[in-house]
């Protein structure tokens, strides 16, 4: 099984978008795929009670710790959708069960003064400090064309304990698919087939890390 955690220390970096597209890629797979979610907000939740008929089916659960013990055998693809904002010890009991971490970040001052700080502490983690759980971080809703984008992406690339092992341009197709319980993956159209190359960098890096 692997479980993918997803994890940030502000609100609104768009975890719930990180856990749900890769959802709905691995449901579109033909993989038994489970969303845990723990975040008060309960957003992942929702958006895999929403999944409509025609598309494949995303098991979601109400998170705690225990839950991912207790799902059904035959899942092969876990995402825990963490709260914003979590501690070290607060996502210890979910880092237990994880085989990589992402970290989405947003490309402000704000953000990434937060995010260092983040994972200034994820690294002194255990299973973080010998090795043992990758930490990738995806650099979201950036807006490629701009000075600003850029050099925030420099800036992480620079000061982060942990790659950037892909970039999220900024769109409101998420916003749109996920009020219909739905990714980009359930399209086949020209017009997502973009987007559906801003995940390849992030899904090729999962499967080096199994």
């Amino acid at each position: 099984m692997l479980n993918v955690l997803v994890a940030s220390s502000k609100g609104g970096c768009g975890k719930s978008t990180l856990v749900t597209q890769l959802a709905s890629h691995w449901a579109q797979d033909g993989k038994h795929t489970a969303i845990v979610d723990v975040d008060r907000q309960q957003s992942s939740f929702r958006w895999a009670a929403r999944r409509p008929e025609n598309v494949p089916g995303v098991l979601g659960v109400e998170g705690s710790r225990k839950a991912v013990e207790k799902l059904p055998e035959d899942t092969q693809r876990v995402l825990i959708d963490t709260p914003a904002g979590s501690h070290e010890r607060e996502l210890e009991p979910y880092i237990e069960h994880a085989s990589v971490l992402l970290v989405p970040v947003l490309p402000s001052p704000f953000d990434l003064d937060a995010t260092l700080d983040f994972l200034a502490h994820l690294k002194e983690i255990s299973r973080i400090k010998r090795g043992k759980l990758p930490v990738g971080l995806i650099a979201n809703r950036l807006k490629p064309w701009t000075r600003a984008s850029q050099d925030a992406v420099e800036q992480l690339k620079e000061q982060s304990p942990f790659p950037v092992v892909a970039q999220l341009r900024d769109s409101q197709a998420y916003v749109l698919l996920t009020a219909l319980g739905k990714g980009i993956f359930d399209y086949n159209s020209e017009q997502v087939r973009g987007h559906q190359e801003d995940w390849k960098p992030i899904l090729r890096w999962i499967k080096r890390q199994q």
